[in-house]
């Protein structure tokens, strides 16, 4: 399985960015993905997540700002982020769940850095 983020990049707060995951090696739609960031000094943590059947998760950090969705027909994972903070600011990573719900992830991308500035 391969992961490719691709999106990430320096906004000021308060503007959107969003987010692509392309995978391939995979039959896409029968697995839970999800997105995951880590900040310097910080522990990894899950953003969002979305079962294989539409079922989506939030942070409660992101929720109201944040929205996962996924193309099966192209294989590719979104995240819309808008309303940006500096908080957000932390590389994302695409996660590729190891069932159909988000409980596991059993493959990760390289990430795609995300800046907020102030």
């Amino acid at each position: 399985v391969q992961l490719v983020e691709s999106g990430g990049g320096l906004v000021q707060a308060g503007g959107s960015l969003r987010l692509s995951c392309a995978a391939s090696g995979s039959i896409f739609s029968i697995y839970a993905m999800g997105w995951y960031r880590q900040a310097p000094g910080k522990e990894r943590e899950m953003v969002a997540a979305i079962s294989s059947v539409g079922s989506t998760y939030y942070a409660d950090s992101v929720k109201g700002r944040f929205t996962i969705s996924r193309d099966n027909a192209k294989n590719t994972l979104y995240l819309q982020m808008n309303s940006l903070k500096p908080e957000d600011t932390a590389m994302y990573y695409c996660a590729h769940g190891l069932g159909p719900t988000p409980h596991e992830f059993d493959y990760w991308g390289q990430g795609t850095q995300v800046t907020v500035s102030s």
